[in-house]
């Protein structure tokens, strides 16, 4: 009988201990009044930053990070982790709101609004601006290297067929980009909705093979800086990033137009620290916060306010700061619902498997 007793008080000690160290280890996904939990892409802010605002606040920022946008909304529809802040694209954050995933934003604890520019404010993705907050914005296009090249230029995105290019393209790992892509390439919107475009414009990627070197994420960036790529499609953010690097490289969108995107904040319905979620956000607005935020990430900040405290010569570049006139003439991504997402992603993963 002692033996039993000892056996089971050894047990509940070790359930205990298991308890407690399984508790600690999941206490930094756990928010509470002390922490914020921001779910955020990979290398997305100044982590100088970070620190700023724990030293500022008390508050404890505890970051993790997601590689694309349905991965991040399934994670949070799944809940398990109270994520405070995320920050989704544009058509993602229609997605999350139409999901009843987002708390609206209490406008009354973000005072450094005004230093938003009204462009990038009441899009028809979130009227009103009810749950979202502009980040970082920017366009997708094509950067290259043409020391690397024999003097071709890239006004149009069917200078990507050149047969001179034969494995120097790195594609964007995403359906969205790089059907996108191919859509505009034949005059279609990158939003169709139509399956005989898409179709079209599968087969003509499959035309592109030849030339693709690789479909990959954020390796292009060091892969462009070492002249081991000569082309990419890529973000306007991650082109730039690639030119502070590579002076040789250079950034260009297609005649024929490309997608004007933007990233959000936002608060998810399973928030647990809904007020320092508001001061972290306010806090990223603050116009010396974000002109640092800017200069470090590399993208396009929507802050007006911020644009004064930055060189002149970035925001003063076209290729990264378009004008009103050019932005015009680009197209934000549109939610297109689960169903037909699926269909871009099927027609995405028909075309590399293609080219194996």
């Amino acid at each position: 009988m002692k033996s039993i007793i000892n056996s089971a008080i050894l047990i509940l000690l070790i359930s205990g201990i298991l308890l407690f160290i399984n508790a600690k280890l999941n206490e930094g996904s756990k928010s509470g009044k002390g922490t914020v939990t921001v779910y955020n892409w990979g290398e997305y802010i100044d982590p100088d930053l970070i620190e700023q605002f724990e030293e500022e606040t008390g508050i404890k920022v505890v970051y993790e990070t997601f590689d694309s946008n349905e991965a991040m909304m399934s994670k949070i529809e799944q809940g398990g982790t109270s994520y405070d802040i995320s920050v989704p694209s544009e058509y993602m954050v229609e997605m999350m709101s139409e999901k009843d995933l987002l708390l609206p934003i209490d406008y009354s604890q973000i005072p450094n609004i005004e230093h938003i520019d009204p462009y990038f404010l009441d899009l028809a993705f979130d009227p009103g601006n009810q749950y979202s907050i502009p980040y970082f914005w920017g366009t997708v296009g094509i950067a290259f290297n043409p020391t690397l090249l024999e003097g071709q230029t890239f006004e149009s995105w069917d200078d990507l067929w050149d047969p001179s290019l034969k494995q120097q393209v790195i594609l964007v790992d995403g359906a969205r980009e790089t059907v996108g892509m191919a859509l505009n390439s034949l005059g279609h919107s990158l939003n169709s909705t139509d399956l005989g475009e898409l179709r079209e414009a599968i087969d003509k990627l499959k035309t592109l093979s030849p030339n693709v070197k690789a479909v990959i994420g954020d390796e292009v960036t060091q892969l462009m800086i070492n002249n081991e790529a000569a082309v990419s499609l890529t973000w306007s953010g991650q082109a730039a990033d690639m030119m502070y690097e590579n002076e040789d490289i250079d950034f260009v969108v297609p005649n024929e137009g490309s997608n004007l995107w933007f990233d959000n904040f936002v608060i998810p319905k399973t928030a647990k620290n809904i007020e320092g979620a508001h001061a972290f956000i306010n806090f990223m607005l603050d116009p010396e916060v974000a002109a640092q935020n800017a200069d470090y990430v590399g993208y396009s900040t929507p802050n007006l306010s911020a644009l004064d405290l930055m060189d002149p010569e970035v925001v003063e570049d076209e290729r990264f700061y378009p004008d009103e006139e050019t932005r015009s003439h680009l197209e934000v991504y549109k939610n297109l619902g689960l169903e037909l997402l699926g269909v871009y992603n099927e027609l995405f993963l028909e075309f590399k498997m293609d080219m194996r």
